[in-house]
């Protein structure tokens, strides 16, 4: 924050009032102080290919209980089975609850993962754990920890390095998982941040000056750019802003590209097709998700907290009895599904019409699952952080759909076949992004850190 207000000032002082106007429309100080050649910088190749492998992920944050997704349990005692049903899916002997009719019956398209399982019980912990990859060494029972390590859509923007486009290789929807930090990666491969895109005029306002614009000015937004990039790197202490230079042309490119606008421009889909995906934040968010990776960039993030405008942020998928008055288990689940059910639905449907369904992967998941008994308090029901079983939703990515891999016990506690950790998931998603996890980066110390140091592609996907 002080180097933000720092670079502030700085700009206040050495613009003039119509230049600083223009430093300020060219989105300079947007994204929380980050330049946009921030954002873009990396130090490998470049690529342009729309055709490269990519990931969306629904990021559950929170802990969605296993039972009331994709591993319900109707032969469960009622204190741990729930309050919904299971219902029959479109592949022979696989259910989930019911609901989500919708998937249900893409279930050929789908892969359910039930026996992920950790030892992490706080939120931060087990989002960095997912995430990166990486244990934490201390446990955080607070939930304010922050990854020593980046995570995973950062080390795609790293390794695959800045388009010619200027597309960004990252890129969160609405926001970015608040836990994760690029650490010795640099600020330069925080994901882009796009905002909510289901308000009205949804536009991101770094990219106006794709819509045109004389070279006078660009040319004084470019000096200005320099001036300030020039300063933040005075600034910089420890090397993570270093290199920014070089980029300096690929963060025009996205100023005022085309493609790059486009790729961003809901307004070009049909009525139909947004109706079909959901006038509200998720349905929007995967359809901009599905644009944005069919355009190449590498790693999307949907952050699926709340649904709709209005409601608390921090109700998330945390499934608490009480977790606010008059919301628990029955109400927040209703709620939710009824949002994800025809969004992640129509995303899976898309992927396969425009023959993207091998390009493009789609994972569902959250930090952990929930406690297999039930807990009650103020006459609400809920589930408390269980990390010893989990489930994820796989689609796309060349993954065999109709199957179920791993078991869970009678009452969904813990794994029972085929036992799996978020290392193997995150090898899965490195593998279809045609990454080697053996890759080392080095730290802030010059140590070699490996992406993943465990971990193995699940081979049923395949």
């Amino acid at each position: 924050m002080a180097e933000q207000r720092q670079s502030a000032n700085f700009a206040n002082r050495a613009l003039h009032p119509r230049s600083r106007r223009e430093f300020l429309r060219a989105g300079v100080l947007g994204l929380g102080g980050l330049s946009l050649s921030d954002l873009l910088a990396a130090r490998t190749r470049a690529g342009n290919s729309p055709a490269s492998p990519s990931l969306i992920l629904f990021w559950m944050w929170g802990g969605p209980s296993q039972l009331e997704t994709f591993d319900p349990k109707p032969l469960a005692p009622i204190d741990y089975r729930g309050p919904f049903q299971a219902i029959p899916t479109a592949t022979p002997g696989i259910e989930i609850c019911e609901l989500f009719p919708q998937l249900a019956q893409r279930m050929n398209r789908l892969a359910i993962v039930r026996s992920l399982h950790h030892e992490m019980s706080s939120h931060n912990d087990g989002s960095i754990e997912l995430l990166t990859g990486k244990t934490p060494l201390v446990a955080d029972p607070t939930s304010t920890a922050k990854s020593d390590h980046p995570d995973l859509g950062m080390v795609v923007s790293r390794l695959r390095g800045v388009r010619g486009d200027g597309l960004p290789q990252y890129v969160g929807i609405p926001t970015q998982p608040f836990m994760t930090q690029p650490a010795y990666l640099g600020l330069s491969h925080k994901a882009f941040v796009t905002g909510d895109p289901s308000v009205e005029k949804f536009a991101v306002p770094n990219l106006s000056l794709a819509a045109g614009t004389d070279g006078t000015r660009l040319d004084e937004r470019r000096v200005l750019v320099q001036q300030f990039d020039r300063f933040r790197q005075n600034l910089d202490q420890n090397g993570s802003l270093e290199g920014m230079d070089q980029f300096r042309s690929a963060a025009f490119s996205m100023l005022t590209s085309p493609a790059v606008r486009d790729a961003f421009d809901l307004n070009q889909e049909s009525t139909e097709s947004r109706d079909r995906y959901g006038r509200h934040l998720w349905g929007q968010s995967c359809l901009l998700a599905r644009r944005l990776a069919e355009a190449g960039a590498g790693v999307v993030t949907i952050d699926a907290l709340a649904p709709k405008p209005g409601m608390p942020l921090y109700f998330s998928w945390d499934d608490h009895a009480n977790a606010q008055p008059g919301w628990d288990l029955t109400t927040g689940m209703k709620l939710r599904a009824q949002y994800m059910d025809p969004a992640i639905s129509a995303l899976v449907d898309d992927i396969h019409a425009r023959g993207l369904d091998r390009q493009i992967m789609v994972v569902a998941v959250g930090e952990f699952g929930r406690t297999p008994k039930l807990s009650q308090a103020n006459g609400c029901i809920g589930r408390d952080h269980w990390p010893s079983a989990m489930s994820a939703l796989i689609a796309g990515g060349g993954v065999r759909g109709g199957q179920v891999i791993g078991a869970t016990t009678s009452k969904a506690e813990y794994p029972t076949e085929r036992p799996l950790k978020p290392q193997d998931l995150l090898a899965t998603v490195y593998r279809h992004l045609q990454i080697d996890p053996n890759h080392a980066f080095s730290d802030f110390a010059g140590r070699p850190i490996s992406i993943l140091t465990s971990g193995t592609p699940i081979r049923e996907l395949t």
